[in-house]
């Protein structure tokens, strides 16, 4: 049985919105997130290193990393801790910064007209915290919270949540995602993804199905898509 293929990105011309995961995406979070996983865990004899994180913890929700890392936990412990968590997070996040390009992506697709989504498995506290930090609380309309939807990447509802809300077909759009979640989720949603090498190697994100694979959002080989030119591969 021949594999699936992954949806590959639209025709610019057709282009009419663009969908972001928050996380590794906008910002380089995951090392913030890291160190207050790894101090939250200490307290339970938990100790962690970075290959643990990205296995078991990076682009997950928090109840399924709680339930899996920490079963003794009741609901409520396990959203007690979980909020204990968040808060080291943000402690730490004060002085993030956007990863290079996004606000000149961000401005070039408000000069095309494009409508621009937030998807992401972060709560409610978290988004609305890294938006001010990184001034793009105004950036996003809609803003898709997993949580708020009742369920997560890497299934894809998320993504088709962003797209039924926007009135939109899954080839009008793209996706910049760095987690392998987040990548499944998206190309499941039949969405053209764009990997970011933030978390997880190029090579990771391709088999997973990104279309194409950045370093930052000033990549030459992005803009030469968005800007017309699809003869070059080079990142």
């Amino acid at each position: 049985m021949m594999p699936t293929p992954h949806p590959s990105l639209p025709d610019r011309t057709h282009l009419a919105a663009i969908l972001y995961d928050l996380d590794g995406t906008l910002a380089n979070t995951d090392p913030l997130h890291f160190l207050a996983w790894q101090d939250c865990l200490q307290e339970f004899g938990i100790e962690i290193d970075e290959a643990f994180y990205q296995r078991r913890i990076s682009g997950r929700l928090n109840p399924d990393i709680v339930a899996d890392l920490l079963p003794q936990f009741s609901v409520v412990e396990g959203q007690q801790f979980a909020d204990r968590k968040e808060a080291k997070f943000r402690e730490r996040a004060v002085a993030l910064e956007p990863l290079a390009g996004v606000r000149s992506l961000i401005q070039w697709a408000e000069t095309q007209g494009l409508a621009q989504a937030l998807v992401t498995n972060a709560p409610r506290e978290n988004v609305d915290y890294i938006l001010q930090v990184l001034q793009l609380d105004r950036s996003f309309q809609p803003v898709i919270l997993s949580e708020e939807i009742g369920i997560g990447k890497p299934d894809p509802t998320p993504y088709k949540e962003a797209l039924y809300q926007l009135g939109l077909r899954p080839q009008q759009a793209i996706a910049f995602e760095d987690s392998p979640s987040g990548i499944r989720s998206a190309v499941a949603a039949g969405l053209g993804t764009i990997g970011i090498t933030s978390t997880h190697s190029s090579q990771q994100l391709t088999q997973l199905g990104a279309s194409l694979v950045i370093n930052d959002f000033t990549a030459r080989n992005l803009w030469f898509w968005l800007e017309g030119d699809h003869g070059t591969t080079e990142p």
